[in-house]
């Protein structure tokens, strides 16, 4: 089987930390977003795996080398030299995806986070015998999305509605797809959407059918849904394999923490809580909601909450960070500071306190 992840463009609204990598390879629960997925599809038996990338190519491929080797997976690149939206990726990689077997292949956005219940989809698309399964989740917020209507019965899609201004559902598409190698025939090769003009057609013909994701779904595409995410993932966690969080008296709930991570005396971690590898936690430090990603020092006494603290940065003593603040690649906050939703661009010491939600170049 194969599979294809739609990387696509610049992360902005994850800048800084995209500034230092592409989007798909910001650490999410300790591992880059891609990897999740990636995992998922290896363990259900997909052998080849195609991103469909427009920036950075050769950042994302030499990095995934490694992985290829480690998860027995073929990782392949199709790259757009200019942004084909989320269809045309499928036609420029139809050669790498059709390979006369006749089997279906999977089409993922590399946004999303979920439980991947990718096996149950198979059975699923192999049951109503159409063209073209999604995945969809419901949600409590439907206006901000597109919407897909269908027969709860069987799960038929009768049509989408982009961004409703009246309730017409609560089930929105969650970026999960499992499509007949026929559906590649339906696409041309130039900017174009599939929830706008291929999905379509294939629902008024009847062949396009939807599952409703069970378990957790979210784009983490933006920090504050990247934070919600992050809760989601490790309660899901809790549930499906408790061993693999951190437990003792200085935790509370949910946290994730890295084998080579040091933490002192005197902490209080968590909940929803993810250190990454390498980093070091000094005494007396107060974490909760946040990620803290590889090679961050945190000094003593430091508060932080509702933060993503990036790559090789520290945080002072005494210092607090709050309210979404985002610190880039190698941020020095000093001593004493306070950040009120700060966010910091890469290689930046900040000396002086963030009082209110603000870009610091």
């Amino acid at each position: 089987m194969k599979a294809q992840i739609l990387v696509g463009g610049f992360g902005t609204r994850l800048r800084p930390l995209t500034l230092s990598v592409p989007k798909p390879l910001v650490d999410f629960a300790n591992k880059p977003m891609i990897l999740h997925q990636i995992e998922a599809l290896k363990a259900i038996g997909v052998t080849e795996v195609v991103l469909a990338i427009n920036y950075q190519p050769e950042v994302m491929l030499n990095f995934l080398k490694d992985f290829e080797a480690k998860l027995g997976i073929r990782i392949t690149c199709s790259q757009e030299t200019e942004p084909l939206g989320t269809a045309g990726p499928l036609a420029l990689a139809r050669d790498k995806l059709a390979d006369g077997s006749g089997e279906p292949f999977f089409v993922l956005n590399s946004d999303v986070i979920s439980e991947y219940p990718l096996k149950e989809m198979i059975e699923f698309h192999k049951s109503h015998g159409g063209e073209a399964s999604i995945m969809v989740t419901k949600v409590d917020e439907p206006s901000k999305y597109g919407v897909v209507v269908l027969e709860e019965a069987t799960g038929q899609v009768e049509r989408f509605v982009e961004k409703p201004k009246l309730f017409v559902g609560n089930k929105i598409n969650a970026g999960i797809y499992l499509l007949n190698p026929s559906v590649l025939g339906r696409i041309k090769l130039r900017p174009t959407s599939k929830e706008k003009e291929g999905f379509p057609k294939i629902a008024a013909e009847k062949m396009l059918y939807a599952m409703v994701l069970p378990g957790f779904w979210m784009d983490i595409g933006q920090p504050r849904d990247y934070i919600t995410g992050l809760r989601l993932y490790l309660d899901s966690l809790r549930k499906k394999d408790a061993s693999k969080l951190a437990s003792g008296t200085h935790i509370v709930g949910n946290v994730l923490v890295h084998e080579s991570a040091k933490i002192g005396e005197g902490c209080l971690i968590g909940p929803d809580v993810a250190i990454g590898p390498g980093c070091v936690v000094e005494a007396g430090v107060r974490l909760s909601r946040c990620t803290v990603m590889r090679g961050v020092r945190i000094k003593k006494h430091a508060c932080i909450s509702s933060s993503i603290i990036g790559w090789h940065s520290t945080v002072g003593q005494w210092a607090r960070v709050e309210n979404m603040t985002i610190l880039g690649e190698d941020v020095h906050v000093c001593d004493e500071i306070y950040s009120n939703g700060g966010v910091v661009l890469p290689h930046k010491e900040i000396k002086s306190s963030i009082l209110k939600p603000e870009i610091v170049m």
